[in-house]
């Protein structure tokens, strides 16, 4: 799940769609029905504003969601994975700084994207 109204995220997800082996994931903005029942069912933390990856049962959030995406990204992007060993405090302190600067450095959109017809069924 992503911020539907952040050009940062929004393109972050373009990014994932157009390097990950295989059409791996779905997306959710936070903000859409779909989004909003998957938090409540996940029981996600409602201070968490920004990405949040749904593993089967598990559920990660900020730089631990990040990292774990590149895993199944194609080319050098799978090294950051391992940024995992990094303790999660130290790895969160700069995903925060990011996530609260997004909107002044990338800009905020009015609404969702409405993504094209051919990847229409990825997105919840």
């Amino acid at each position: 799940m992503f911020d539907g109204e952040c050009n940062f995220c929004d393109h972050s997800v373009q990014f994932i769609i157009k390097r990950e082996k295989g059409a791996l994931y779905k997306f959710a903005a936070l903000q859409s029905e779909a989004g909003q029942a998957l938090l409540k069912k996940y029981r996600v933390p409602s201070e968490i504003d920004s990405i949040v990856l749904l593993d089967g049962d598990r559920c990660y959030f900020r730089s631990s969601a990040a990292l774990r995406i590149c895993k199944n990204l194609k080319g050098g992007w799978q090294l950051l994975y391992g940024l995992l060993i990094m303790p999660k405090p130290i790895r969160d302190y700069f995903y925060r700084i990011l996530a609260k600067n997004r909107y002044k450095w990338f800009g905020k959109k009015d609404s969702c994207m409405i993504p094209p017809p051919e990847i229409r069924d990825r997105f919840l």
